[in-house]
């Protein structure tokens, strides 16, 4: 096998000489040209070129030493890809000279030199990185497409999720805000039932008076009982839809209330007020007609029994932060007062403290107050007091 090396020639001067013993000037130019670069794939490549030329210009063995030049080279320099077409082209021009030995040698070095030529070839190590990495890079890319994909299916549904979520939100503080309206309705509606429900027996016990004083023939005081009752009765009306009225007026309704019940029961007790005078009646507000069911309870069921005349006081003392409303009397008491009463009368009076109490309860709830109710029967049947604390309420 022939093994001349161009690039074993220690000078430029070696080479030339024997490149122009072996073609013209104007390759020698421009593989001269190739060996000045540090490409060494570029100089093979040119050899590899050049040697075709001259194969084919029928200079076939100044092409061989290229061509072997070539190969060497490649062969040095661990460039297993370019010593494989090298190779290609020496078989070729052996198989044209019908050299068979020739090539058979040619296989048997490559082989003998093929794992160390691979080994050595970082540009194969190279290619095998870069293409692992690009692999690697494209599944990644492939992996970001699926997961921005993933993502955005993920922020529809989220977006979707959210907004569904508010419209419920909205939905539930709507159903919420128009319960509490139909509630708040509905506590004022039962109030006012309430309220209602105790006209029809002062309207009854109020005519039963009226009766009771044609009956005796007292024109003047049936005529004076009249007045007065169409007086409270017109204040009632005007009041009737209200919860809280002023306490003024709230005193005033109660002593014409008292000023009727004295026209009838005037032997049996008396009556007084006692306003403390730091209370402003004026401006503080009282729950409408909720003290004169107490008033009349104490009339009817405590002094109008008692064999002595009694006394009835109404008491107004101010505290730091509510009224008391006291009613007091010196009747016969609570128990002495059921042993006397009949079953109807006993009825009435249970419907009465329910009605006061349900009223109570609805108003604290309604109105997020705290007024309190206390009855207390005096030691020995003496008489019930009644204490209504009411807080200082200036507007509604």
């Amino acid at each position: 096998m022939i093994d001349i090396s161009i690039s074993s020639l220690k000078t430029a001067t070696e080479k030339s000489d024997l490149l122009n013993a072996i073609f013209s000037s104007r390759p020698l130019k421009t593989l001269l040209s190739a060996d000045k670069s540090s490409d060494v794939s570029e100089q093979i490549k040119q050899r590899q070129g050049l040697a075709k030329l001259l194969i084919l210009n029928d200079e076939r063995d100044k092409g061989l030493l290229l061509i072997q030049e070539a190969y060497n080279l490649a062969l040095l320099k661990g460039k297993t890809l370019d010593a494989k077409n090298s190779l290609i082209q020496l078989i070729d021009f052996y198989k044209s000279k019908h050299e068979n030995e020739k090539i058979g040698q040619l296989y048997e070095g490559f082989l003998q030199k093929l794992e160390g030529l691979i080994k050595a070839d970082t540009t194969l190590i190279d290619k095998k990185l870069f293409e692992e990495s690009d692999n690697k890079i494209k599944q990644l890319e492939q992996e970001k497409k699926l997961k921005d994909k993933l993502i955005n299916k993920k922020n529809s549904f989220n977006y979707f999720l959210i907004a569904s979520l508010i419209i419920l939100l909205i939905l539930i503080i709507i159903i919420i805000k128009y319960s509490l309206t139909v509630g708040t309705k509905n506590k004022k509606i039962s109030l006012q039932s309430l309220r209602r429900e105790m006209n029809p027996h002062f309207i009854f016990n109020s005519l039963n008076s009226v009766n009771q004083f044609i009956a005796q023939n007292k024109e003047i005081e049936a005529n004076k009982y009249l007045s007065s009752y169409s007086s409270l009765m017109r204040n009632i009306m005007e009041n009737s839809n209200k919860d809280f009225i002023p306490l003024q007026k709230e005193i005033e309704q109660l002593k014409k209330y008292l000023e009727l019940e004295h026209l009838r029961f005037s032997d049996q007790f008396d009556y007084e007020f006692l306003i403390d005078e730091t209370i402003d009646t004026d401006s503080l507000l009282m729950p409408n007609m909720l003290v004169q069911p107490h008033i009349e309870n104490a009339i009817w069921h405590g002094l109008r029994y008692k064999e002595q005349k009694g006394l009835l006081k109404i008491k107004l003392k101010n505290k730091s932060s509510y009224f008391e409303l006291i009613i007091d009397d010196d009747g016969i008491g609570i128990e002495k007062s059921k042993e006397l009463k009949t079953h109807n009368q006993k009825v009435h009076q249970s419907i009465g403290i329910n009605n006061i109490n349900e009223r109570i309860a609805l108003l604290n709830d309604l109105y997020k107050i705290k007024i309190v109710c206390e009855t207390i029967n005096k030691e020995l049947n003496t008489g019930t007091t009644v204490i209504l604390k009411i807080p200082h309420i200036d507007k509604i």
